[in-house]
């Protein structure tokens, strides 16, 4: 065999899981200028490389593609681990409060309290008891939590006085102002009330693109960590494309980002719309995709807000026994804002957690395809709760499943949702198994920072196996008949979710020509128990040939 003078390194001693359906096993793989120039036996990579060619000794370990995370917010979740008051989901409030007491130390007396994540089974019973305890703990600042699904937020009495909110304000068109029997704020804010609490704290904080940069800088750092090495941005605004765009333009981007521009006004306030997408093609750039635009069709269905085909559970006569919920748009409205989509070349990411917005979507999508072909791509995020008659259109119609978040397993999240959702949808929910084998593109997502504190695939990856929490304390699973095995969960997290944001001829498998984008890993996920891999670190990451992730060195004494 001929030496190739295109081989920066090769990659040896371990096995290489590729993802490549055509063979996905490997002993050996060579890397040159960013890309993947062989894979194959060791020998015939050796040779190929030639004797002086740098060697990666795997030592053992696995190594496999880097990991696809199709659905996650960077800017919020930069933010928050840059920036902000970190809470965990399982938080109780009097644990929520002792955070703030302590954090509100280093604060100015006006300077807000800003964090998250608050558990929905907390979101599910505050009162007006927990609003003055909230006023207590942050000194008379103002704070602002938000919730494990992005779409509400908890404020206190001071918020609500810098938002101009009064007990007599009425709710925002497609949102509410929480209130208790007597009429009375809990400072509670439902979908699309929660914009008018980000404005106002947004309008106290002194931002600036450094400060944007550092939130996103901090993302990417962290998705590498966890071997992330392309993302889908799930809801991108201005400020999110440009600092995107100048952090690639300096060489500091470290994934591939594909973004999701919002259609309609949405929880984070900005332009949205056809101004946005004129504004995304501006930052595109080689690293960053402006491809797809957000659209959302319902809320989440721990506030009753998932347009559902069933009524909810009717509590005791406190609401209303016939309530399923609205979508929020109108068949004939979403088919043609598509059609006008994806002549301008987009495609579309579509939140709908409920079965009737899932079905709303498909609807739509069926006369897309009957007008524009087949080539736009559409995902629906979310996809909970699916009526068994349309589980198989999925594949018909070319529709991607962007499975996310991480909650197809018991968790606070769920918790809350079995009250409001009737046994018999709940123990249906995330079909993903009937999603798989029918040739869906089953698609693994984070959601970060909704529903989880990190973007954590390996929680996700190994729970779409056994669909019990990772942990041990938590009991039983979540429709458990629509467990993955190893290799779909992987295929999960690697090439579907790369086709699914277009970027299959770039990422997703170790196959000669896409992006050399690679991890290692701690142990062979392949021959472990499901259940610990959870556990599993990334010792390496890398991205278009370069380490930008070494645990080694990240931990090694100063």
């Amino acid at each position: 065999m001929t030496v190739s003078p295109n081989v920066d390194f090769i990659v040896v001693n371990g096995p290489i899981y590729t993802s490549d359906p055509l063979c996905e096993w490997a002993e050996a793989m060579a890397v040159g200028n960013g890309r993947v120039t062989a894979v194959g036996d060791e020998a015939a990579i050796r040779a190929m490389a030639g004797p002086d060619a740098a060697v990666v000794d795997l030592q053992g370990r696995l190594a496999m593609p880097g990991l696809v995370d199709v659905h996650a917010h960077l800017g919020l979740g930069g933010r928050q681990a840059a920036y902000e008051l970190p809470l965990l989901p399982t938080d109780s409030t009097a644990e929520i409060f002792a955070k703030i007491r302590q954090w509100a130390e280093n604060l100015a007396p006006d300077e807000w309290v800003i964090g998250g994540i608050v558990g929905s089974t907390v979101m599910d019973d505050i009162t007006l008891e927990d609003l003055l305890q909230l006023d207590e703990a942050a000194g008379g600042r103002p704070v602002l939590l938000r919730d494990d699904s992005m779409h509400n937020r908890w404020v206190n009495t001071r918020a609500l006085e810098l938002m101009g909110v009064t007990a007599s304000t009425p709710d925002p068109e497609g949102g509410t102002y929480s209130r208790d029997d007597n009429g009375a704020l809990t400072g509670v804010l439902q979908e699309l009330a929660s914009p008018v609490g980000e404005e106002a704290a947004a309008a106290s904080t002194q931002e600036s693109g450094e400060r944007h940069a550092t939130a996103f800088r901090t993302a990417v750092q962290i998705l590498n960590s966890f071997g992330v090495t392309a993302v889908q941005e799930a809801a991108t605004m201005d400020y999110a494309l440009e600092t995107l765009a100048d952090l690639d333009r300096r060489g500091e981007l470290t994934a591939h980002v594909v973004a999701s521009m919002p259609s309609r006004p949405f929880i984070e306030p900005g332009i949205t719309g056809p101004e946005l997408y004129d504004i995304g093609e501006l930052h595109r750039t080689e690293h960053v995709h402006p491809d797809f635009s957000k659209y959302v069709l319902d809320g989440v269905p721990m506030t009753r807000t998932s347009a559902m085909l069933s009524p909810y559970l009717c509590s005791h006569g406190s609401h209303d026994p016939d309530h399923t919920a609205e979508p929020l748009w109108e068949l004939g409205e979403l088919t043609a804002s598509l059609e006008a989509l994806v002549d301008r070349g987009l495609h579309a990411k579509l939140h709908a957690t409920g079965d009737a917005a899932v079905r709303l979507v498909l609807d739509a999508v069926e006369q897309v395809r009957a007008s524009r072909g087949e080539a736009p791509i559409f995902q629906i995020a979310h996809v909970e709760y699916i009526a068994p008659a349309d589980v198989p259109r999925f594949t018909g119609l070319g529709v991607v499943p962007d499975a996310s978040p991480y909650i197809w397993f018991p968790s606070v999240i769920q918790e809350s949702i079995a009250k409001q959702i009737p046994a018999e949808t709940f123990d249906k929910s995330w079909p993903l198994k009937d999603l798989f084998l029918d040739g869906a593109l089953v698609s693994g997502g984070s959601d970060w920072p909704c529903s989880a504190p990190s973007p954590d695939p390996w929680t996700g990856l190994e729970t779409m196996i056994t669909r019990r929490n990772p942990d041990p304390e938590v009991p039983g699973d979540l429709n458990g008949g629509q467990a993955l095995d190893i290799r779909q969960a992987v295929a999960a997290f690697t090439r579907h979710p790369a086709a699914a944001m277009g970027l299959q001829d770039t990422v997703g498998m170790l196959r000669t020509g896409l992006s050399a984008d690679f991890i290692v890993l701690d142990r062979n996920i392949f021959e472990e128990d499901p259940a610990t891999i959870h556990a599993t670190q990334v010792l390496q990451t890398y991205f278009e040939g370069r380490v930008v992730h070494d645990a080694a060195a990240e931990h090694a004494p100063v």
